[in-house]
């Protein structure tokens, strides 16, 4: 095809498809666009609104510095937002979003879109459908490899957008599947027969292991959790006066003796992915960004401990719907 028809067919699809669909929605599936449209402010401050100002919410939504609506008005708390990630990259802290800041937080949300892309990209495999195989497709999206429906469903769209970000980052994405077992040979009788009391004595290994795990006590850590219930939620809170999630999380188990990261992504790519969650271990969502952005530790039958926006620190069930269709996985945390 001659390149100035289908280029002439690219851009009269492209016009259909604006036509078609909100604005914000076009926006926020070709997030190269929202860059263009955020630089082309000088500077966001205080009392402005619009367009730019909404991406602004949304990109420190995305690095956990904003955790208000997206409203599209430059408030309080996008200035205190602003403010605080200037502080933590050692910008000059004025609370106003000139170049300089705007330049930095699309660099640090590239970095973690592929950060995103490459914790993720390792756990899924071609026919999936789940919501890692989601958080991979916004990541390549965010990339521009993608252009497929965010549908988790792992399939050649999905495998030829990882292609292209092999190549394009230098990274190894798509991992080969297992090799099909073969066929199991003959169990051969076994020359000595374990004892009673030897069986007895491994149920009981096992079972001391699961409660306590690499020299961290699984009921220790929810009974200091459980002492901080009714905490009320601050935003950015780490103390008994207060708690965000992950501050919660993070005072919970230095009052074990136990250091932890300070923000939700960093705690989950710290500890160490697990099947199933035992008491202690902690329990990840995705709720108002890509990527694990809520947390909790898991207190057994089907509960976890946590900070929430609403009332503070409590106990919810994993299988209400909500928590449900949001939960990312467990991970576990060693010494």
């Amino acid at each position: 095809m001659n390149r100035n028809v289908e280029k002439i067919m690219k851009t009269s699809l492209l016009y259909g498809f604006v036509m078609t669909q909100p604005f914000v929605n076009y926006v926020d599936a070709y997030p190269e666009l929202q860059n263009k449209i955020l630089f082309k402010s000088n500077q966001l401050e205080i009392d402005e609104h619009g367009k730019s100002v909404r991406l602004l919410q949304k990109k420190l939504h995305t690095l956990s510095y904003f955790d208000q609506p997206v409203d599209g008005m430059f408030g309080y708390y996008t200035k205190h937002a602003i403010k605080n990630f200037q502080a933590d990259h050692k910008l000059s802290i004025n609370g106003n979003a000139n170049k300089e800041t705007l330049t930095a937080i699309v660099k640090n949300e590239q970095k973690q879109y592929k950060q995103q892309l490459k914790t993720f990209a390792k756990e899924i495999q071609p026919g999936m459908h789940n919501e890692k195989v989601k958080l991979v497709q916004k990541s390549l999206q965010y990339f521009g490899y993608y252009e497929g429906k965010l549908d988790g469903i792992y399939g050649p769209l999905t495998k030829q957008a990882l292609e292209v970000a092999e190549n394009k980052h230098d990274l190894k994405l798509i991992i080969a599947p297992p090799p099909t077992p073969t066929e199991k040979q003959p169990t051969l009788p076994a020359t000595n027969k374990e004892t009673n009391t030897e069986r007895k004595e491994k149920t009981k290994q096992k079972a001391v292991q699961k409660a306590t795990y690499t020299g961290i006590n699984g009921s220790g850590i929810v009974e200091k959790a459980q002492s901080q219930m009714g905490t009320p939620y601050v935003w950015g809170g780490t103390s008994p006066g207060g708690f965000d999630c992950s501050g919660f999380i993070q005072y919970v188990f230095q009052q074990e003796g136990i250091t932890i990261p300070r923000t939700v992504s960093e705690i989950y790519n710290f500890s160490q992915p697990i099947s199933e969650p035992s008491v202690g271990d902690l329990v990840f969502f995705e709720t108002y960004k890509p990527g694990p952005s809520h947390m909790g530790i898991y207190v057994g039958n089907g509960s976890f401990i946590h900070a929430g926006e609403s009332r503070g620190v409590e106990v919810s069930k994993m299988n209400n719907s909500y928590w449900q269709e949001r939960y990312l996985g467990a991970t576990r945390v060693k010494q």
